[in-house]
């Protein structure tokens, strides 16, 4: 049985478009689908700047988009899905959707790349309101705002006064299964808390936390810049209770460090909210029958040497699909899954030869 030639990458998002990246520039030919109608993933759909240096997120992923889609070695398909695929390493016969129309494409390896959902606050609990209070807002809320250039409040449009991030909403929680620190959502409130800071720097702000995870130099490009810059307030303790008085928020909880109970008023609630995994993960485990571990993510057999090869020969995986990871985690995850996918590869058609 011949060897296919390419490789198809499932995913649009940061870690498949440097996977597509670096399997095209090694000479391989690359599939890439995307679901969605536009390629750049979460980042370019939600985010205002990236972390932890606050660039433009449209700017940096406009240059990454443009060197996928104009490769003569990339095949870009938006709006197509993956819906069956069959064959073994070197062979698999994929079956694509797009417009209700379905083909059948061959690859000789897979890169998934389908990363992760944001958990969803008023799912499990209604603690904090996130369905009831128009000022309760996510992470992503917040983002799409700032990527509008301004925050407010939805409530009335004004600009918030007062604002608390509250952390590890769907994190670090075993009543509703999510036994894991979704590694980012500290880093992520602490540079919305900067931005907050420049769009209202009148805005008292404050972080209320279990721990903070800062990985790397995040402690110090984040963390003491938030504070000793921006007088951020960073208060350890736990959120039990978001409930509307007047025309503000009540939060009721508890100081850890101080051990008593603390209620304060706030104009406005952002949800640290944490990692899933997508809808598409969980397709893309089903589809190519990759075993997921414990957490629900797609497993890989030689962590923590190995980060990117799947108990199934010749699919590899990149990014949030195997797990919560930062964007600087999630490219080199691509990186690493093309160097893997294209060796894969050259060593089945030197064994045919």
């Amino acid at each position: 049985m011949a060897t296919a030639d390419r490789v198809l990458v499932v995913g649009g998002g940061p870690a498949g478009l440097e996977a597509a990246r670096g399997i095209a520039d090694l000479g391989t030919p690359v599939l890439l689908v995307e679901a969605k109608d536009a390629l750049g993933g979460t980042p370019w759909e939600s985010y205002a700047t990236l972390t932890p240096h606050l660039a433009p997120t449209r700017e940096l992923m406009a240059e990454v988009k443009g060197a996928v889609e104009g490769h003569p070695l990339i095949d870009v398909r938006t709006t197509t899905r993956v819906v069956a695929s069959e064959g073994v390493a070197g062979n698999f016969q994929v079956t694509l959707e797009h417009d209700g129309t379905r083909v059948v494409e061959a690859a000789g390896a897979v890169v998934v790349a389908t990363g992760f959902q944001h958990f969803d606050p008023g799912r499990e609990t209604q603690m904090y309101g996130y369905y009831e209070y128009d000022d309760v807002i996510t992470l992503v809320d917040a983002e799409r705002m700032m990527q509008a250039g301004q925050f407010v409040r939805p409530s009335n449009g004004a600009p918030p006064r007062s604002v608390a991030f509250i952390q590890c909403v769907g994190s670090r929680d075993r009543r509703i299964g999510n036994q894991y620190c979704s590694k980012v959502c500290c880093g992520i409130a602490s540079k919305q808390s900067i931005e907050v800071k420049h769009l209202v720097p009148d805005a008292k702000v404050f972080i209320f936390y279990i721990d903070m995870r800062m990985y790397g130099f995040w402690e110090d490009q984040l963390y003491w810049k938030a504070q000793e810059e921006h007088k951020v307030n960073y208060i350890r303790g736990i959120v039990t209770e978001v409930i509307k008085k007047g025309d503000q928020l009540l939060i009721k909880g508890e100081d850890t460090t101080m051990g008593r109970p603390v209620e304060v008023l706030m104009d406005l609630v952002v949800l640290s909210v944490g990692m899933e995994p997508s809808a598409g993960t969980l397709e893309m485990a089903r589809i190519f029958q990759i075993p997921r571990e414990p957490h629900g993510f797609l497993a890989t057999v030689g962590e923590p040497l190995d980060t990117v090869s799947t108990p199934v020969p010749g699919v590899f995986v990149a990014g949030a699909a195997a797990g919560p990871k930062d964007l600087e985690d999630t490219v080199s995850m691509g990186g690493a899954a093309a160097m893997r996918a294209v060796s894969l590869l050259r060593r089945l058609v030197a064994q045919s030869a």
